[in-house]
């Protein structure tokens, strides 16, 4: 079953960026483009504009996530992934890239595809402050505590991680 799409006016700011797109259908992400061109070594960072700022409605928010592309073939991703951009925020939809490859610049072009945005409902919540939370399966396990991993050392439960992070300091 497919809903009505949501309307979200747009604006460029570059007269000349394409628009946010959908590559495929059933896509979640919209292509966002950068206007500027950039040469980034590896290790840097850079904020690169889209051309574009978006009015979107009241309970939504649209996320900024990477694209698996970029982060697969040159090691590309967002600094605060995924940025958030609130449905009050008129300015400018900004990207914050980061080059992790250890030897190879990765160059970006005007009109790259550099993110993708994703817009989504969001609950407003009112956060009610007791002195106990109820008891859950899980409790307070944490980074981890489900193992499936071998750094984990394949437990299915317990915080491993202070034992990982001492064992660490001891070397």
């Amino acid at each position: 079953m497919t809903s009505d799409p949501v309307n979200v006016l747009i604006r460029r700011i570059d007269p000349d960026v394409p628009l946010p797109e959908y590559a495929h259908p059933g896509d979640a992400g919209a292509d966002l483009r950068t206007t500027d061109r950039c040469v980034l070594k590896p290790g840097e960072r850079a904020v690169l504009p889209t051309g574009v700022s978006v009015a979107l409605p009241e309970g939504y928010a649209a996320f900024v996530h990477p694209r698996s592309g970029l982060a697969a073939r040159c090691g590309v991703a967002l600094v605060n992934a995924p940025g958030t951009v609130d449905a009050g925020y008129r300015g400018e939809i900004k990207v914050i890239v980061v080059n992790l490859d250890p030897r190879e610049s990765v160059r970006f072009e005007r009109f790259d595809r550099i993110a993708q945005l994703v817009v989504q409902q969001v609950e407003r919540v009112r956060f009610q402050e007791v002195a106990e939370l109820p008891d859950s399966a899980r409790a307070t396990g944490g980074f981890g505590s489900t193992g499936g991993h071998a750094a984990v050392g394949g437990t299915t439960g317990g915080n491993r991680y202070a034992s990982v992070v001492s064992d660490r300091e001891g070397q």
